[in-house]
């Protein structure tokens, strides 16, 4: 592939044809618009992602940390394993000094945080979405879109047209049955559907850097604040470290050069050293929103990842969070699309209700972290000093922020009278034919339950894959292509 203006580069497709070929139309080709693109070329859905930026931009600024709970739904498409290997696994956080949260105790098969670049989970995913038949066409900008809900001869009620433009000035017109944006915090998506971004700059002046190290810090991610300065530091695994900083002192336009020396100071100041910081090779500066979309779904639109909300870098949850965001829509307008769906509109809403309180909750947990980071005054000191002692003391605090920031814990609302697991993260249960997230590469529902019993559960959209309990556990478990318990009987 070429960054050239307007190059579309198509690969095997599969599903119903229409118009332009297009059934999904993808704005954003970062993590979580690959992820859901692949998702549903899979499916047999034909999809064409369009990216402003040429294909060959380096993505080193961008995100760093791959949590459990996206390992999880990397390993449901095959990719966690090979993932694991390009970066360096973190089982203990320890926070301002006195805060440490064990992730071994993570039920996980991945009981770790990841560090690993964007670019390689970004590597991974183009690949899986090529091989699966998506169109990228890069240096394509979108700039504008409408809805329509003219009947055609498929019988589906409407249609999404995007006038976008390439870099050469060309400008052409896409048609799809559905419009997902996944083009970041300055979605031109949403800003076609005109819908708000609220919330307020959280931080201003962060600086960024990847640097490396004479002195190997004691722990594999540093993190620590003094009250007028804080930053981390956490390891790309080869040789190169990630370093983030603030100064309370010094706040300054993002538009404002940064020398290595200001990171330096940042970080002796917060850590006591800069670990003999030479040689970077990327410096930035930048704010921090936290901001959400009032809505996620404007009929035949969708936003997932940061167009739909954005939050302070602490806890490094924006691609995880992005990408989960993927998960849950992709299985649901597959669905849709292939005509599998009994109630169509109920299963697309459910995306926002969902994924909406998510990003709410991340907002919060990232938020507070950051402001915990950020304390200034004594009371604001012994607040934090306070909350690191009883999450360390009290056992089943520290499991639960570690649930929420590695994503472990979430789960989703279920319907009054369902069942206790309903809504609840599947672990990787070992089955009869083996574990559950492998069979779940089919992208399918799978129905588990004790050999030679079939349990009357409720009917799911497309076929669905029978499983058995590997022990002499009893009751069954309807499971989502996304690794949620649909439905659930017995114990």
């Amino acid at each position: 592939m070429t960054g050239k203006p307007g190059t579309e580069v198509t690969t095997r497709t599969t599903g119903t044809t229409r118009g332009d070929g297009t059934d999904v139309l993808v704005v954003g080709a970062g993590p979580t618009g690959m992820l859901l693109a692949g998702d549903l070329a899979a499916a047999g859905v034909r999809v064409t992602v369009i990216e402003r930026r040429p294909h060959e931009t380096s993505n080193m600024t961008r995100a760093f940390g791959v949590h459990a709970r996206t390992l999880e739904l990397l390993d449901a498409r095959g990719l966690a394993d090979e993932l694991v290997k390009t970066g360096t696994s973190i089982t203990g956080l320890r926070l301002f000094s006195r805060l440490s949260l064990d992730l071994s105790r993570l039920h996980s098969r991945f009981p770790f945080l990841l560090i690993t670049p964007q670019y390689e989970v970004e590597r991974l995913l183009e690949r899986r979405a090529i091989a699966a038949g998506v169109t990228f066409r890069y240096c394509t900008e979108l700039l504008g879109l409408s809805q329509s809900d003219t009947s055609d001869t498929s019988g589906d009620s409407g249609e999404v047209t995007a006038e976008v433009r390439a870099t050469d000035g060309t400008r052409s017109t896409l048609r799809a049955r559905y419009l997902v944006g996944t083009d970041g915090v300055r979605s031109a998506v949403r800003t076609a559907l005109d819908l708000p971004f609220p919330g307020v700059s959280a931080i201003r002046s962060i600086v960024l850097a990847d640097v490396r190290l004479m002195e190997e810090p004691e722990s594999l991610l540093t993190v620590n604040g003094t009250g007028d300065a804080f930053a981390f530091i956490a390891p790309f695994g080869d040789g190169w470290y990630r370093v983030m900083g603030w100064n309370r002192k010094r706040q300054v336009p993002d538009s404002e050069p940064v020398e290595l020396d200001e990171v330096r100071e940042i970080a002796r100041q917060a850590l006591g050293t800069d670990h003999g910081m030479h040689d970077a090779r990327w410096i930035s500066r930048f704010h921090s929103d936290e901001r959400q979309a009032p809505s996620y779904r404007s009929s035949r639109v969708f936003l997932a990842g940061d167009a739909a909300h954005v939050h302070s870098p602490a806890g490094g949850q924006g691609m995880n969070t992005g990408l989960q965001d993927a998960a849950n829509l992709s299985w649901k307008l597959a669905s849709v699309v292939r005509g599998k769906a009994p109630d169509p509109e109920t299963l697309l809403d459910s995306y926002e209700s969902e994924r909406h309180p998510v990003g709410a909750m991340v907002l919060r947990s990232s938020g507070t972290i950051v402001r915990l980071a950020m304390a200034h005054t004594p009371l604001q000191r012994a607040a934090r000093s306070l909350a690191s002692r009883f999450l360390n003391a009290v056992r089943p605090a520290s499991a639960r922020a570690m649930g929420m920031i590695s994503g472990i814990g979430i789960s989703y609302a279920a319907p009054r009278g369902a069942h206790r697991l309903t809504g609840r993260r599947a672990p990787d249960l070992e089955l009869t034919q083996g574990r559950l997230y492998e069979l779940l590469r089919e992208g399918r529902f799978v129905l588990v339950a004790p050999k030679g019993e079939t349990p009357a559960a409720p009917a799911a959209p497309g076929s669905v894959i029978r499983a058995t309990w590997a022990s002499d556990r009893r009751g069954a478990l309807l499971i989502r292509p996304d690794g949620y318990i649909a439905w659930a009987q017995g114990r």
